[in-house]
Order: structure tokens, then sequence, then C-alpha cells
């Protein structure tokens, strides 16, 4: 694909300071991008840029005296998501019913749909208008698809869970395993039936290899437009806000209740049966351990205020040299005993 810089302008909204009949025939990052691409940049890269192969970069606007053609834009990253979607070729897929496929009885298919070879669509199941499901994929019985939704080869959607419109379902996914629940007694673990389901929301995007444990009774829920990484651990009754990010390898516990907007970094892990309130950020290999209020931003294990934890990571670097001068101290103060 080839554009005008001007016509790129017109797509994101733009302003461009140089040559707008600069011909761009791909998108790059800023060590990538040759002498035919436009790339972006936003600080602490903008001085790394000036110096790049681009043809041009995109710049927030008020940058002033950069030494290449810019497009200044509102939100570089933003414009440069939408230019992505433009200059990327839509896959292209064979509509209709794989003869390969297996599609149980009494199922219902929308309109438009695209189910690939060796998919197996269960008994009773309900396929929304334009859904995509790729091979090896199992719907199980009287589980629903939303319309537009993607579910990506040896993901799995469980018997009676719900998947809402627009949600992406990536590779070996699986929504609706059992939960974690057995009693004991003499040793001896017996299972609790897991007999509630996994709702996702509209608009929710389930990383590879993910796992949304159904719930005991009732349902594990995830919010509206809430988009998780790979390798999460959804324990079940969980309710999960809307726009929340979780990225990879975090383990939210059974019965944990999340607010809107809340972002955990990798490998942040919680108690269960707690509520953890809305707008508020986890930094990475956070341990939460009881209820949180909203708006905070935390760190450590146990969690605490990020700035405390930054103070304390300052400390233990001193740990060394003060236990050496303590050491030191002692020996002084053992002379003086002795005298």
């Amino acid at each position: 694909m080839k554009k005008t810089l001007q016509e790129i302008a017109g797509l994101v909204a733009g302003r461009i300071v140089g040559d707008g009949n600069i011909e761009i025939e791909g998108l790059d990052n800023i060590q990538g991008a040759g002498a035919h691409d436009l790339t972006f940049a936003v600080e602490p890269h903008i001085e790394e840029a000036k110096t790049c192969n681009a043809a041009a970069v995109m710049l927030p606007e008020g940058i002033t005296d950069f030494p290449k053609t810019a497009l200044l834009v509102e939100d570089p990253r933003a414009a440069f998501a939408k230019l992505l979607e433009i200059f990327t070729p839509k896959l292209q897929h064979e509509q209709g019913v794989s003869a390969q496929a297996h599609v149980g009885k009494d199922v219902k298919l929308g309109k438009n749909v695209t189910i690939m070879p060796f998919a197996m669509i269960d008994d009773h199941a309900v396929i929304g208008d334009n859904v995509i499901i790729y091979p090896h994929t199992y719907i199980g019985q009287y589980a629903e698809i939303g319309e537009d939704t993607v579910v990506y080869s040896n993901a799995t959607v469980r018997e009676h869970c719900r998947v809402g419109k627009r949600c992406v379902i990536h590779s070996s996914a699986v929504i609706g395993s059992d939960g974690f629940g057995f009693t004991t007694k003499d040793g001896v673990h017996t299972k609790v039936p897991q007999v509630g389901i996994v709702v996702l929301e509209d608009d929710v995007e389930i990383g590879a290899h993910d796992g949304i444990d159904r719930a005991a009774m009732g349902a594990t829920v995830i919010g509206q437009g809430t988009k998780i990484d790979n390798l999460v651990h959804i324990g079940h009754n969980c309710k999960i806000g809307a726009n929340c990010l979780i990225v990879a390898q975090t383990g939210i516990s059974g019965s944990t209740t999340v607010g809107h907007n809340v972002t955990f970094g990798g490998q942040v892990g919680t108690v269960g049966h707690i509520n953890i309130g809305a707008n508020s950020v986890y930094a990475a290999r956070s341990g939460i351990i009881g209820d949180m209020p909203e708006g905070v931003f935390c760190a450590g294990f146990p969690v605490q205020s990020h700035t405390e934890w930054l103070r304390m990571q300052a400390s233990m670097k001193k740990l060394p040299e003060m236990l050496k001068k303590i050491k030191q101290l002692e020996k002084q103060l053992a002379k003086y005993e002795n005298k």
C-alpha cells in the first residue's frame, strides 16, 4: 500500500510540518523504519527519532524544531494503531461451515459465520452473526458466542458459558474450566461440583493459554472492554469490572471482586474473597492480601503504596553497607566493654 503523508494526515486528523507529498509504503518502529516508512515517537523517544531513517515521524502536538518531516497528532499511539489496521491486509477466510467441522444438533448459526475445519460446535450452542471460529476449537453444549467474535485455534468455550459481542479469544485459552473446589476429610480431597458458568461481556479480549474458571454456582464475570494478557488465571466466582487490564502471569483467586479500570502488572497475585477498588494500578509482582480502596497505585508483597515501596527498595540497597558498619560498631563496643 502506498499513501502520501497528506492522505495519511486526513485519516488521523493530523497536521504536517514538512513535505506532505512524501509517499509512505509502510509503518515500523523507530529502529526498524526505512526510507519509505512512517514511524511514531513520544517521550522519552523523541530525541532518538530525530536521527532515524524514517521518511516521516508522527509526533504529539506541541513538538517544535524537529529536523525531519513530522505529522503532528493529538495522540500518536492511538493514531498509529489506526494506521496499522489500514496498512495491514485483512486475513481472508471462506465464509460458511467447513465440511470437516462438526456441528451438533439444534445448533443456531447466525449470518456470515466462518467455522473452519476440525472445529467442534456441540449440541444446542448459539453462534452469532459474523463469528469466526478457527480449527481445533471446541464450543460446548448450550454455549453462546456473540456476533463479530473471533475464537482462535485450540481455544475452548465450555458448556453454558456466554461470550459477548466483538470478543477475541486467543489460542489455547479455556473459558469455563472447573473451579478449584474441594473438601478434605481424613486427607482425602473430594471435588465440589462446579455448576456455574463464565460470562464474557462485550469487547473482552482473552489472551493465549488463559484459564477462566467457571463459578461453583452463579457466574464468573469478565466486564465489558477488559483486556487480559497471556498466561493469566481467573479463579471461580470472580467479578472483574469493565475496562480492566490484566498483564501476563497474573493470578486472581476465587470470589475476588475487582472494580472498573484496574490495571494489574505482570505476575500480580491475590488472595480470594476480597474486594479491589476501581481506578487502581498494581505494579508487577504485587501481592494483594486484603481489601483495597479505590484510586491507589501500589506495589510489593504484601502490597503497599508504590512510593513507600520505592523508598523501601532504595533502603534495601544500603543494607550491606549498614551491616558492615554495625559489625564495626559491635567490635568497637566489645573493646570498651572488655576495658
